[in-house]
């Protein structure tokens, strides 16, 4: 079920984004000019390879759904003039907060894919001339953002690894993963991103991997799914502030918990 719960991120994402945001969702060309994608496990296309890590995958080239004809570059063999399509910053079991996943190896954390974004940038700052030019095309590109689950299950809710459940109750947490969340999300407005799909966190005490810590009777466990309901409530009123604070903003919340609960889940 790990994949399954997962990969229904990735399919309400994108059910979500055609509606809303790309309005040729029928036509054969790219219905945007570029896409850039940040993230954990669920998105990461080859930029763990080279990492000492447990968590390597490489995962099918979403971008094809979006009309590309081939998949965007992982950041980490990025070159040239195909930066300016896209680029994938994913990382497996990266997260909000930078000591997230630790305990399983090297990871490109939220902060440091930000970094790495600024590189872009720069980059195609140079390919196409001149600033006028750069701020077009990034403000056309969409730009999609999944990340927060290792938060929990790879941080909080791994005591043994990380001592934030004694410094925060689950309400607390969730305040503070937003908070980091909203610089980091403004960092990307302030690059160039105006149409960003933010997808809030699925039912990830129902994976295998919290499954077999036991569940006391429930067929989730219920301790980590009620914590990612505190953080999605936190995180649908931020789209909605930056939305109403930074001009031109077009963040939007993509609802994978809600949606996931209506996809029939394999027995």
């Amino acid at each position: 079920m790990v994949f399954t719960v997962r990969t229904h991120e990735v399919v309400a994402l994108f059910l979500v984004v055609r509606i809303s945001l790309l309005p040729s969702a029928l036509s054969t060309a790219p219905q945007v000019p570029c896409f850039f994608i940040f993230g954990d496990s669920i998105v990461d296309n080859g930029n763990n390879n080279r990492l000492k890590t447990t968590t390597k995958v490489n995962y099918p080239p979403y971008a094809e759904l979006l009309g590309f004809k081939s998949a965007i570059p992982p950041f980490a063999t990025a070159k040239g003039r195909e930066i300016i399509k896209g680029v994938n910053y994913a990382s497996g079991s990266a997260g909000i907060r930078n000591e997230t996943g630790k305990q399983l190896g090297q990871r490109i954390s939220m902060n440091e894919q930000l970094l790495h974004h600024n590189v872009t940038v720069s980059r195609i700052a140079r390919l196409l001339g001149n600033t006028p030019s750069r701020k077009d095309h990034l403000c056309k590109c969409l730009y999609y953002m999944v990340v927060g689950s290792n938060d929990y299950i790879n941080n909080y809710f791994k005591p043994e690894y990380y001592s934030t459940s004694k410094k925060y109750s689950t309400k607390e947490y969730a305040a503070v993963l937003t908070r980091e969340y909203s610089q980091q999300l403004k960092k990307l407005y302030y690059l160039g991103a105006r149409k960003v799909a933010v997808t809030g966190l699925s039912g990830i005490g129902c994976t295998p991997g919290e499954l077999a810590r036991g569940t006391n009777g429930s067929l989730c466990v219920d301790a980590i799914n009620n914590a990612v309901v505190l953080f999605n409530d936190k995180l649908q009123a931020l789209i909605k502030s930056l939305n109403n604070h930074l001009p031109d903003a077009q963040f939007i919340y993509v609802p994978s918990l809600e949606l996931s609960e209506h996809i029939p889940v394999p027995g």
